[in-house]
This record gives C-alpha cells, structure tokens and sequence, in this order.
C-alpha cells in the first residue's frame, strides 16, 4: 500500500474512532427528539360529514382533494347529523378526527365536548322549513264583478299555520328534530300539534313532492343539491322567517340570515323577494389530540373553501373564531391572525412543517452538542500520540536497567542492544498522520540515545 494512502486511512481511522461516538450521541438525540416531537402527520385521517348529497359531504369533497395535495388521504364517513358527528367526536373509541358540528347540537351538557377543539365556524347553515303550497288553504276568491286575476300562491306565514301537517324532522341523529322542537315551543305548540317523521333527506323529498309529507325541515347550506332542488320546484314554498330577529335573539345559536332576491336564478327571478331565514353555524371540530400539522393543513383547505362570498356571507367573513360553543385552538387563531406560515409560502409542506416543529428543539441540541464537541481535537491529538507514546515505556525500561547495570557487557549487553533493535524496528512500521511525524522522529531520537549510553 503506498505511503501517503497508509498515512491518510490513519488519519480517517483515528477521527473516526474519535468523532464516531460523538456523532452517535448526536444522531441519538435527533432521533429521540423526532420521535417525542413526532413533527410528521399521519396519512390518513376521517371526516365525519352528514348525510348524503348534503353540504357537509359537498365540502368535504373539497376538502378531501386539498388534503390530497399533500399526501394525506381523507376519509369521508356519512353520519346521520351534527348530532351524531359530536358523539362519534366524543367517542375515543371512534376512528373519527374531524366532524362539521352545527351550533346548538351540544345543548346544555359540555360534558359532551370535553377533549375537543374547533377549527372556527365555517359558514351558515339556514333552517329550512320547505311545504307544499297545496297543503294550506286556497286564497279567497276576488268579489262578484271583479276582474278576475292569477292568485298569488298560499304562503306558509306562521308556525302556527303547520297544526295537523305530517313534517318530517330528520334523523335523531341529524339535530333537527331537537331545533325543530325548541321552535314549536317557542311558539307555544305543544309536540302533538303535527306529526313528525324521521326520514332521511332524499327519501323525505321523494314523500314530499309525492304529496305524503306535508313539509320537511333542513338545516343545511344551500350549496346542498336537495336545498337548491327545492328552492326551484314549482309548487314548493319556502318559509319565510319574517320574526328572524326574535329568533336569533332567543336563542344565542341562531343567526338572522337573508337570502337575497334572485340569488338562485337571476334568469327567472328565483326567489322573487327577500326572504328571511334563521341560520345555526356549522364549525369544524377536532380532537383535542389531533396532530398540529393536521390542524394547520384542515384550516387551509376551510380558508380556500369557504371565504369566497356566499348566498348568506361576506368574501373573507369565513373561516371566523365567533359563534363557536366548542373552544377554539390555538391553531385556528394563530392561522387567522397570521395567515399561512412564513416557510410554507416558500418551502414544500414536509419540509416547512419539520423545520417549524423541530427548530426550537434542534436549537436546543446545538446549544448542548457544539461545547461537548470541543474535546473531539483534544481526544484524536491524544489517540494520535499514544500510538508513539505508548513504545516510551518500553524505552524507560531499557534504560533504567542500563542504569542499574552500570555498563553492561557480554550477554547483557547482547541482549539489551537486541532490545533497542526489536523497539527501532517496532517504531520504524509506526504509522501516524503526516502532521505528527515529528513525534515519531523523536521516538527514533531518543531510541538512538539511549544506544549511544549502551555503547
């Protein structure tokens, strides 16, 4: 092997065997920091929505190709409702991180919200409250002699109005039934003043339009295909909320809402006047375990699905932390105070998201790591020099026997001059870096030496 190779594998040798545990140590603290700051979300996660062809499933269409963007598959799961999204939410047993809630679902008991957090309300959900005009009673017929005239359709004005109707509430799991009925009692109706059915969305538009319901009740957004449906069929009326105000001021979840005039079909006038609605506030709920980069990534797929103005809303007044029952995370307010995160404006998802959950801990590493790597210099100096110094031993012991000897002849001094042979040879095959050659020369020196005093 020449030389200057030999020379160089010693070298890397010796800072190998220096530095390597040094370098363990460290490759071992990153690999516990990442693992206690697990900075990498899983792949998969599930979105509780509501019920088919609703608009918690039309959002969360929108959502899930977000999501998809990045790598991370979102699992749609059609529920009943607000209602039974919050228990599955609720449920640790439950495989669900994320669920649209409607405001006032939770009721009075918080019990039921313990360990969960919101992502900030997302957008209006209206009651809608949709009849057959035939079910009320035709309009009075104009006076003898005059002119006679297209009556305007029967217009449902009153709750009051409904005594004795067949309506159909939603599923127990869907919330309704329970808004439903705070309504009637705020209107003084007893539960048995009409009868309720439980069917599920599409089934209960089929009843209706068939003439077997009388009318259903929505709460949903009106990008839901059944609400624009409806808000189009002829023969179909809308409740109108003329005391919109009242309700939302008797109960905190309720918002008064307006739907404009000939917001659905500019074309043919649809609606032909501003109808007044009462809407809840549909929010996006998490477990309070969720990891952040999830968080951080859900509230970036709701800014760029729900602040583009609406039927109901303002360009940007969504996604908002007010009217949320259910305690808002931190996430969700550092997202609307400051918007997108610095590095992930420049920087890929992954990349961005190790560096801002690891730098505080990566900081804290280098501050402890870079003076404990101030002893490798002296470490490799000392391995380098006992690979000469260690042959100084043998050395003394020669002389402190030429010493005791006096001046040693015959056999003895045969035998101590083969000594220095075996350790000037021994010292010739010494292998050191170029730059610590002088040590080994003066190993040789001092070899020699002591010869001379032998001789």
């Amino acid at each position: 092997m020449p030389r200057v190779l030999r020379y160089a594998l010693v070298s890397i040798r010796e800072i190998v065997m220096t530095a390597g545990p040094f370098a363990v140590l460290a490759v071992g603290v990153l690999v516990l920091a990442y693992w206690w700051m697990n900075p990498t979300p899983p792949r998969r996660v599930t979105l509780a929505t509501g019920p088919e062809r609703s608009a918690g499933e039309t959002f969360g269409n929108a959502y899930k190709a977000s999501l998809a963007r990045y790598g991370i598959t979102l699992e749609l799961l059609p529920t009943a409702g607000s209602a039974e999204n919050l228990a599955r939410l609720a449920d640790p047993v439950a495989s669900v991180d994320f669920g649209f809630v409607q405001g006032g679902t939770r009721g009075a008991d918080e019990a039921g919200t313990h360990g969960l957090v919101s992502l900030g309300s997302l957008f209006y959900e209206p009651v809608w409250i949709f009849y057959r005009e035939a079910a009320l009673p035709p309009p009075e017929r104009p006076a003898a002699g005059a002119r006679p005239a297209r009556p305007p359709p029967p217009r449902l004005r009153q709750l009051a109005q409904m005594r004795g109707w067949t309506v159909n509430v939603g599923t127990e799991g869907s919330g309704v039934p329970r808004l439903f009925a705070r309504l009637m009692e705020a209107n003084r109706m007893d539960a048995d003043a009409v009868s309720t059915r439980t069917l599920e969305p599409t089934p209960a538009v089929v009843e209706l339009l068939d003439g077997r319901l009388d009318a259903l009740v929505f709460a949903s957004a009106p990008e839901s295909p059944l609400v624009q449906m409806l808000l189009q069929t002829p023969g179909i009326g809308t409740f109108e909320f003329a005391q919109a105000e009242a309700y939302a001021r008797r109960f905190e979840f309720l918002s008064r809402v307006a739907l404009p005039r000939g917001i659905v079909d500019l074309g043919r006038d649809i609606p032909p006047r501003e109808l007044p609605l009462v809407a809840t506030t549909t929010t996006l709920v998490a477990r309070e375990g969720t990891h952040p980069a999830l968080l951080q990534l859900m509230m970036q797929a709701a800014a760029d699905v729900h602040r583009a103005p609406g039927w109901f809303q303002r360009a940007g007044q969504f996604p908002s932390a007010d009217a949320s029952e259910i305690p808002v995370s931190d996430v969700t307010r550092r997202f609307l105070r400051d918007g997108r995160p610095f590095l992930q404006r420049y920087l890929p998802f992954w990349l961005a998201n190790l560096i801002e959950r690891m730098w505080l801990v990566l900081a804290a590493i280098v501050a402890v790591l870079i003076p404990l790597s101030r002893v490798v210099p002296p470490i490799y100096t000392f391995r380098v020099r006992r690979r000469v110094f260690r042959w100084y031993a043998k050395l003394r012991s020669i002389e402190d026997e030429i010493a005791t000897l006096g001046t040693p002849e015959g056999a003895d001094r045969e035998r101590l001059s083969k000594a220095l042979d075996e350790l000037d040879a021994h010292a010739e095959r010494i292998t050191v870096p170029l730059s610590y050659t002088d040590e080994l020369y003066a190993l040789r020196g001092h070899i020699s030496m002591v010869r001379a005093r032998l001789g």
